[in-house]
């Protein structure tokens, strides 16, 4: 609580309980129309038209291998995050590493509602399970490496589309080819400290992209419902909620 010794040392605009009181409920009005919109939103999310899933991806799990439909695991919805691991990287990608630190919290809880939720890259299976015992996560994590499947969803790149300028991702053709400008990721250190973080350089860092992708299966036929990517996963990373609601907002601060 600010006091006569103190008040002054804030320069962000104070005011008095009842003027943050007005000013709360003013805030209110806004929040609850973007609720409800947010509402809506998912009804348009749930309404798009399902496209039928006929070409056979490969995944190397834990199980051995398997289908797309055989990571349904019994349950009629699937859910996917496109989990930035390379062939060449020596770990996962720091920011997907921090959206993925919440999966084995609420996996169960989604489970239970008849969803599936799969972590997949493109990275050798022996080198997702090490990294999963080192970050102590517990939900399934499948390997597509091999198939079509990051390609396909518009999370891997070759050089040649690069080269050619061929990338999508997002639903456009984005320039420049970085990460940051693809993923719309805030950082202030660019895709550089990323690339380090995993031990390669920006190209073959920048080859791979984030996303999530969900399906549904009935009477044995996946179809794909959705897919999202760039500021798309900000709603699924929840350090960006908490910290949204923090009074100096995703700006990083000292302790």
């Amino acid at each position: 609580m600010l006091t006569k010794g103190n008040k002054n040392m804030t320069k962000h605009k104070t005011g008095t309980r009842d003027e943050w009181l007005a000013a709360r409920i003013e805030l209110l009005k806004a929040e609850k129309e973007l609720t409800h919109r947010s509402d809506e939103v998912a009804r348009q999310r749930q309404e798009l038209p399902w496209v039928r899933m006929d070409k056979e991806y490969g995944f190397d799990t834990d199980d051995g291998k398997g289908s797309l439909a055989d990571l349904f695991r019994g349950h009629s919805q699937l859910l996917v995050y496109h989990f930035m691991f390379g062939p060449d990287y020596k770990a996962g990608c720091p920011s997907c590493s921090s959206i993925a630190d919440g999966f084995n919290g609420f996996a169960g809880h989604l489970a239970n509602r008849g969803v599936m939720l799969w972590a997949v890259s493109r990275t050798p299976l022996t080198k997702l399970q090490a990294y999963k015992r080192q970050m102590g996560w517990t939900f399934p994590w499948a390997s597509s490496l091999g198939s079509e499947f990051n390609c396909d969803f518009n999370v891997w790149f070759t050089e040649e589309q690069k080269r050619k300028g061929e990338v999508v991702y997002n639903y456009q053709r984005p320039a420049p080819t970085t990460i940051e400008a693809l993923a719309g990721k805030p950082s202030a250190k660019g895709p550089e400290a990323n690339a380090t973080a995993v031990g390669v350089d920006v190209a073959t860092y920048t080859s791979e992209a984030p996303g999530m992708s969900a399906f549904a299966l009935e009477d044995g036929v996946v179809f794909h419902t959705y897919s999202t990517y760039a500021r798309g996963l900000d709603v699924l990373w929840g350090m960006w909620q908490w910290l949204d609601r923090a009074p100096r907002g995703r700006v990083k601060t000292r302790a």
